[in-house]
């Protein structure tokens, strides 16, 4: 019998004493289904062909929205605004302050460099923000303005020129929380889509909307699709799969708390991987029993309980290395450590979208409001690649200069050499006439510089 849509493949080759007290029903997979490809692809075709009419076409067929131009116009947003409470809009704006600060730390970080290599020999790098960004800010189930913050913020402090932004109406008018988002972030253009047509629209261009350099956000299986055969004609930020929570925890913690951030994440989606790591089996059992209580309570019960049911795991390991061993083949999105010392995890952990150290803080903390960034890499990809950050909106490009005759005429000399070792005639030729010019040396053409 095939394992079930989250369990994850085991890696072969080392012993494990980890058991499962409970598995994943499902096994996670990595692959966009063929359907899903082909279904994006001609909704991509359409709107390069037809542009804004068919972008119109799209937003009535999906969302219903019928508009003669989809951007918003000034009075609608000050409109979305005006409708926070005193509250709603103070909490926006706390939330907008610790993300735009956290990113203006990071960029601080980023310093352009200059340094003399060699005498006369001067090597650098600057980092120069994308020109034009296109954010995607989900509001399908759910209005996802913090997407918003992590967005179209991080973009302005990088210091992009033109930060767009789309997002879907939520129950058939703007999602008015979302905007109002998108407007305190800093976004130059607004702009009401969603869906394939959204990324479409600034990934491709149309007539009245100019295509961006770089798309960024999450979105669902069909926007990620459209992101992943987008790139390359644009740059993106990540590719995304579903959201996943793992925690690792001891008997520190008691079982209503873990319970409580797992299935707090599970909410997210059917196919949201929850995963707990203990090195206690009465945490374990405990957590088992608390998931069923709270999931007779939840809300939002039918979606985190068909997640845990599908894609939860309870992994039991015998010491703290086991638990690091398996918390990096886990390689979550998120990883929330509860226990004795966390530490212990911050120092040797090495695959991970983003830590959260400590019982006092959790997930919904990162997601909303604390400062880092919620765009995350899944399905595994923490091995490779951190999440979306204010270095993601530039790019580091490097320059050289030679301020001698010596050193052009050194570095050329073994320049022209290990040209003609690749074959590369042309290109030692431009070593040789820089030798010959700077150098006062007569070298035949299409020959390689002799030594000495």
């Amino acid at each position: 019998m095939a394992p079930p849509p989250c369990a994850r493949a085991r890696q072969q080759g080392r012993f494990r004493l980890s058991k499962h007290l409970k598995s994943a029903r499902v096994a996670q997979g990595t692959g966009t289904p063929p359907a899903v490809t082909e279904a994006v692809e001609r909704l991509l075709a359409q709107v390069a062909e037809g542009g804004d009419k068919a972008v119109r076409e799209l937003s009535i067929r999906f969302d219903g929205l019928d508009r003669d131009s989809y951007r918003l116009t000034g009075a609608e947003i000050a409109a979305c605004v005006a409708s926070l409470t005193r509250q709603e809009r103070a909490d926006l704006e706390f939330a907008q302050d610790q993300i735009r600060n956290f990113a203006q730390a990071q960029r601080d970080t980023m310093l352009d460099l200059e340094i003399e290599t060699l005498p006369g020999v001067v090597l650098g790098h600057r980092h120069i923000p994308v020109a034009n960004v296109g954010c995607y800010v989900p509001g399908g189930q759910y209005p996802l303005l913090a997407s918003a913050h992590m967005t179209v913020l991080t973009a302005k402090v990088a210091g992009c020129g033109r930060v767009i932004t789309c997002a879907p109406p939520f129950r058939g008018q703007l999602a008015s929380k979302i905007v109002a988002a998108q407007h305190l972030a800093g976004a130059d253009e607004i702009y009401c889509l969603g869906g394939v047509q959204a990324i479409a629209a600034m990934g491709l261009g149309t007539e009245t909307i100019a295509a961006v350099d770089m798309l960024a956000g999450p979105g669902n299986a069909y926007v990620a699709e459209a992101k992943r055969l987008l790139f390359g004609r644009v740059g993106i930020d990540l590719f995304a799969g579903p959201t996943e929570t793992l925690v690792i925890a001891d008997d520190s913690v008691d079982a209503e708390i873990v319970a409580t951030d797992l299935l707090g994440q599970a909410e997210h989606g059917p196919n949201s991987p929850a995963v707990l790591i203990t090195n206690s089996e009465k945490l374990a059992r405990e957590t088992l029993a608390e998931i069923a209580r709270l999931l007779a309570i939840l809300p939002t019960a039918a979606i985190a309980g068909k997640a845990w049911e599908d894609c939860g795991e309870i992994i039991l390991c015998d010491s703290l290395d086991e638990m690091v061993a398996e918390a990096d083949r886990i390689a979550s999105e998120h990883v929330q450590v509860m226990t004795a010392d966390p530490d212990y995890f911050l120092e040797r952990l090495t695959n991970y979208g983003a830590l959260f150290l400590g019982a006092r803080t959790n997930v919904a903390f990162g997601d909303k409001v604390i400062g880092t960034n919620h765009t995350l890499p899944t399905l595994r990809a923490a091995r490779y690649t951190g999440g979306l950050w204010v270095g993601k909106f530039l790019k580091t490009c490097t320059y050289q200069r030679i301020l001698t005759d010596e050193a052009a005429a050194r570095i050329g000399a073994i320049g022209s050499r290990l040209c003609h070792m690749e074959g590369f005639v042309g290109h030692a030729e431009q070593a040789n006439i820089r030798v010959r010019r700077y150098g006062g040396r007569n070298v035949a053409y299409g020959a390689a510089v002799p030594a000495g």
